[in-house]
């Protein structure tokens, strides 16, 4: 082969060839290397803090200041406009979709209303808006205690680091702390005001871990990108007997994390929600066991923390972030589930909502049984039975609807853990059941041999006057709450909030 330079002496046209590739590549090399250093210098000054606050700044603006990417994209969980099949961050009235859920309820504040919750950015307009919170209003109470606050803003571990306690923040009923609460979930509620790491804000979860001999300062990064979310989406109940006159924030996991673990720990201390209006049964009413529930799924065990499904990492520039648009993951598969899943989109989703057909075919059939149980409770005791009689098969329906309400009550337990919660309800379905052949025994016993009516509650207006709901009152009351008392409360909070102490940087 002829030397290099005596190719080119016959062949110039070569040597150009080869000049002109050569300053070709340097120039993509000198743009690929300014690209690097921009997305560097870009990485470098990304997180120039602009100002100082403290850890109980409860205004997610202020926060954002110094983290706008993170900031911004939170702020989208005011986008209401995506629906799956059923559920979503749109507003879904789920006693209208379902009225055989306020006769499950009756005697109780969800049969009066309850709607699918939207994002994190309505979480304290919500609560205001809720008939479950009453119009306290000219020196009526609200029915619910200030403990039902706890998970709807970072103005809560402001309220609790002032007064002490988070015994003395629960205290009271829920409308004295009303123009405190006004800030919805945000920064302050997950994270550190000077490293930015993660944090757990609320005390109930710290408790949790240290009476079942856990440490929480001994978890791992990526199980913290569970725990955060744990602090409010796990099942809880309201201990009235921790400190007196107070309702404490308690969650029910010393026995396990299973549904019949909790039900276990509830009748052993001999807890219940409320006696059901019509059966007289002592009840149980799940929270939302979001994080229970996805303890026993494949996810879990496999290392996946909520954050990756529902809050995915997102890159602008230099910039590696995570997306705090928290929604559905079905909202953007490819940026959740197909980084890990290789189905076509229109399979993949096909296949999530195939698994919950399933379960709410046969959660559906849980619900009309203990509809009928109910029911057909109420008629023993009009017929004369006794609470010795009856002993048995309230126990059957308080267990078979604590079933039934753990599975219905988490958002998107059925595709979290589809076999467990089938697990779940089938054995609801057969405590329903036992509890009616005991309930047709006894209506025997008492002279009734007949089959008691199904009630017409085809709507919810229908189901809430079977129960004897007086719903027009109600929302009366509630429209000049709204009208008259948030607007005062947001007043007193603008002033509050004016004398905060803020430090700009720059």
């Amino acid at each position: 082969m002829k030397p290099l330079a005596e190719q080119i002496k016959q062949k110039p046209w070569l040597g150009w060839l080869m000049f002109f590739a050569t300053m070709a590549i340097v120039f993509l090399l000198g743009l690929l290397a300014s690209s690097i250093m921009e997305r560097r210098a870009e990485a470098v000054f990304a997180y120039v803090k602009q100002v100082d606050h403290s850890q109980f700044e409860p205004r997610n603006e202020i926060w954002g200041q110094n983290f706008p990417r993170e900031y911004q994209s939170y702020m989208k969980t005011a986008d209401t406009s995506f629906r799956s099949k059923y559920n979503g961050s749109a507003t879904i009235d789920m006693l209208e979709e379902d009225p055989r859920l306020v006769v499950l309820w009756a005697g109780y504040a969800f049969s009066k209303d309850y709607k699918q919750s939207r994002g994190h950015y309505y979480a304290v307009s919500d609560v205001w808006n809720t008939l479950r919170t009453g119009a306290p209003i000219n020196g009526t109470t609200s029915p619910q205690p200030n403990t039902c606050w706890t998970c709807k803003s970072p103005d809560v571990p402001r309220l609790m680091n002032e007064l002490g306690s988070a015994a003395e923040f629960y205290k009271g009923n829920w409308e004295t702390k009303g123009h405190e609460v006004v800030n919805h979930i945000g920064c302050a509620d997950c994270h550190d005001a000077k490293t930015m790491n993660l944090r757990i804000s609320r005390p109930a979860l710290i408790e949790t871990f240290e009476r079942t001999g856990k440490d929480i300062e001994n978890i791992s990064h990526q199980e913290m990108r569970s725990l955060v979310c744990a602090q409010c989406h796990v099942e809880y109940y309201f201990n009235k007997k921790k400190v007196e006159g107070v309702s404490y924030l308690t969650f029910p996991w010393d026995k396990g994390y299973s549904a019949e673990n909790m039900e276990a720990y509830y009748d052993e201390i001999g807890f219940t929600d409320w006696v059901h209006a019509l059966s007289k049964a002592p009840m149980l009413k799940a929270q939302h066991p979001d994080y229970e529930v996805y303890l026993t799924g494949t996810h879990a065990s496999r290392g996946v923390s909520c954050a990756d499904c529902h809050m995915p990492y997102i890159s602008e520039g230099g910039v590696k972030y995570t997306n705090h648009h928290i929604s559905s993951p079905l909202a953007n598969p490819a940026s959740t589930c197909q980084v890990c899943h290789r189905q076509e989109t229109d399979k993949l989703i096909a296949d999530v909502y195939s698994r919950q057909d399933k379960i709410i075919e046969n959660r559906d059939k849980l619900e009309m049984l203990l509809v009928r149980a109910h029911i057909e409770a109420k008629k023993a005791w009009d017929l004369g039975a006794s609470e010795a009689q009856m002993k048995d098969i309230l126990t059957n329906i308080r267990h078979a609807q604590w079933r039934w309400d753990y599975t219905a009550a988490g958002h998107g337990s059925s595709f979290h853990s589809p076999v467990e919660i089938g697990r779940v309800i089938s054995t609801g379905i057969d405590i329903a059941q036992e509890g009616r052949i005991k309930l047709a025994r006894l209506l025997s016993d008492l002279g009734h041999n007949k089959e008691i009516p199904y009630p017409d509650i085809s709507t919810k207006a229908k189901a809430q006057e079977f129960i004897g709901l007086d719903m027009k009152t109600m929302n009366s009351e509630k429209s000049v709450f709204m009208q008259k008392v948030v607007p005062e409360w947001l007043e007193i909070a603008r002033e509050r909030e004016s004398n905060y102490a803020v430090k700009t940087m720059n």
